[in-house]
């Protein structure tokens, strides 16, 4: 059906929320990427299969959703109205889950969520700390909506702001909202939308486009990816207001090649917007028309760069053009172009519908609303974590997170991608926000949050994230493709014991020359991981580089591993994983390592259940 006025639209929505009764019975199923991965396709149908045998299939309705966030304890399943919360869901528990939920009237004990640090089980979603700190205004669909249903988005007031932007605003209002608002682009650069919406407005040119950058290719980083797979329609709303308000009747959005759910999900969201009358000629039976079109990237990570992007899009190979030509003026074909990477279209529907001071009224001076982070590494709530501007490291570490896995020490928390910074201890006070983490060597980029614990070697992190560079660099321009070479030659001497003195210096000047000469921002970036490590933890460089020592017994070329023969108790499991039949020892007698034929993999120090194996 198409919907040809707001009036329209807001009938079709009452007579939608009147079908649905909010006392039914709904199991809602995980189906962002973590948790298909983790089966829960097949925990669904199993969920469909088992509501048949038990007579229950016309009272409950199984739903497929979006990413609920908290990766680390998918499957996740959700029981509405009752809000009973399951983590870990195998098809084998199930008929267990139905019988004691659905059945009983009570819940399964054994998939509830137990607190990892209270050991409490908890019942509901909302009383989990993972969640309970979290503000969710861009996710606020994800984990509740089905995202290839587009009457489900409706029903929940999917299409209202767009609605109220051509009934009831100009284009300038729009653009008035969205600059009072303050929505900085969350991209990584934070620059302020409406600004740079009135300047393509302003530029001269035929033609204008607006872009959706989808390019998400931080390591870690997933924050994109679960919003266009769990609520396409958010960011193609956002993207129709940005039209209307730039006026513009074409626009794209571009998704990495690795995101094929994200893509099929916007297909259909793309297909049923058009069929619904939200795409096409006279949207909404005005005189206002745009369509979107999906560019899929070829996985170069420097086509995240505005311009690359832009080259990409038209066949081009994916490099950089010099700064001063501004792609808001001269992008696509030469022709004024507005790009907003995904979180920050998902915001947009809410600064229309809402207000700017309802926008504003959360967050810092500087930065308002708030931010989608992905929370990976050694912390022991891994998941989508969003919270207002101006949440401290700490509490997004601690109180979301739950602290540091295996409850090691905190070293150290490297934000913003391969190009971010890596934040010690302590400023773990810290507000996270765009400005605040720029002051401390870092930035916030599009939301990338990895965790290290002690046992990190911030040497060897550094050398880890300039060889992620070196091979997604364009190669275009001297100080970005020489100095991430030489960069990545001195950090791999260091790491193997054949640093000198000097080498710190070096990079410093290296990176120096990198970051104010390079073409685009990925050369101009690029050096942070290691400048930001020398500054916070030169000792560990001047350790390699002065006495041959990994302080954290990660360089392989720096270590040696022994059995403390008083600790070890002879399980043999040492021996069993060892690759090169290394270790010997009779079973419950003390072990030995030959130091001549070990290999330093590791594999036994992960392994031993008491601590027993030493690394020197």
């Amino acid at each position: 059906m198409r919907i040809e006025s707001a009036a329209k639209l807001e009938s079709y929505r009452t007579e939608l929320l009147k079908s649905q009764d909010p006392d039914r019975q709904k199991i809602l199923v995980c189906g962002g990427t973590g948790c298909l991965s983790n089966g829960s396709m097949e925990v669904a149908r199993v969920f469909e299969d088992e509501l048949k045998a038990q007579n229950l299939k016309a009272e409950v309705d199984v739903k497929m959703t979006g990413c609920h966030g908290f990766c680390e304890r998918g499957p996740l399943v959700v029981f509405l109205p009752q809000g009973v919360f399951y983590e870990r869901v195998g098809v084998k528990q199930v008929p267990d889950i139905v019988k004691s939920t659905l059945v009983e009237g009570g819940v399964f004990k054994k998939s509830l969520y137990k607190d990892p640090n209270t050991k409490e089980e908890i019942l509901k979603e909302e009383d989990i700390p993972f969640y309970k700190g979290q503000l969710r205004w861009v996710l606020r669909n994800n984990g509740r909506i089905d995202p290839t249903n587009i009457d489900d988005y409706i029903a929940v007031g999917g299409y209202g702001a767009l609605a109220k932007a051509l009934s009831d605003m100009t284009p300038a209002q729009v653009v008035d909202e969205v600059d009072n608002a303050n929505l900085r682009g969350r991209g990584g650069g934070g620059f302020p939308a409406g600004r740079k919406w009135r300047t393509v407005i302003d530029a001269e040119g035929d033609r204008k486009f607006v872009i959706c950058n989808g390019d998400e290719g931080d390591p870690g980083a997933f924050m994109d990816r679960s919003i266009m797979e769990g609520d396409p329609h958010s960011v193609i709303e956002g993207m129709i207001i940005g039209a209307y308000a730039i006026g513009t009747d074409t626009g794209y959005i571009y998704v990495r090649m690795e995101y094929p759910l994200a893509v099929k999900n916007l297909y259909k969201a793309l297909d049923d917007a058009r069929e619904r009358g939200f795409l096409g000629k006279n949207i909404l039976g005005t005189d206002f028309s745009f369509d979107i079109e999906i560019v899929r990237g070829g996985g170069a990570f420097v086509c995240g760069e505005s311009s690359a992007l832009m080259a990409s899009i038209m066949g081009k190979a994916g490099e950089p053009r010099a700064k001063y030509v501004r792609s808001a003026e001269k992008g696509l074909w030469d022709l004024p172009t507005n790009l907003n990477n995904v979180e920050t279209w998902a915001n947009v529907p809410l600064v229309v519908s809402r207000g700017a001071d309802w926008f504003t009224s959360v967050g810092t001076d500087g930065s308002k609303g708030t931010k989608v982070f992905s929370l990976v590494g050694s912390v022991k709530n891994v998941g989508l974590v969003e919270v207002p501007m101006g949440y401290t490291l700490r509490q997004i570490i601690y109180d979301i997170g739950g602290g540091i896995l295996n409850d090691r020490e905190f070293k150290a928390v490297q934000t913003g991608g391969p190009s971010g910074g890596c934040i010690p201890e302590k400023y773990l006070d810290t507000k996270v926000d765009f400005d605040e983490l720029t002051k401390l060597g870092s930035m916030m980029g599009s939301g990338g949050m990895i965790v290290m614990d002690n046992e990190t070697c911030m040497v060897d992190v550094a050398k880890y994230f300039t060889n992620f560079l070196v091979d997604e660099s364009c190669g275009k321009c001297v100080p970005c493709r020489e100095g991430l070479r030489q960069m990545l030659g001195i950090l791999e001497r260091i790491t193997a014991g054949k640093g000198k003195e000097g080498d710190i210096e070096l990079l410093e000047d290296l990176g120096d020359a990198m970051t104010w000469g390079s073409l685009c921002a990925l050369g101009g970036s690029a050096a942070n991981p290691v400048l930001s490590t020398i500054k916070y933890f030169r000792d560990e460089y001047e350790a390699h580089i002065k006495e041959k020592r990994c302080p954290a017994g990660v360089c392989p070329d720096l270590i040696e591993f022994s059995i403390d023969k008083d600790a070890c108790i002879g399980c043999t499991r040492c021996a069993k994983v060892c690759p090169v039949s290394a270790i010997a020892g009779e079973n419950k007698k003390p072990h030995t390592i030959d130091k001549s034929k070990c290999i330093r993999c590791r594999a036994c120090y992960e392994v031993c259940p008491t601590d027993a194996v030493r690394i020197t």
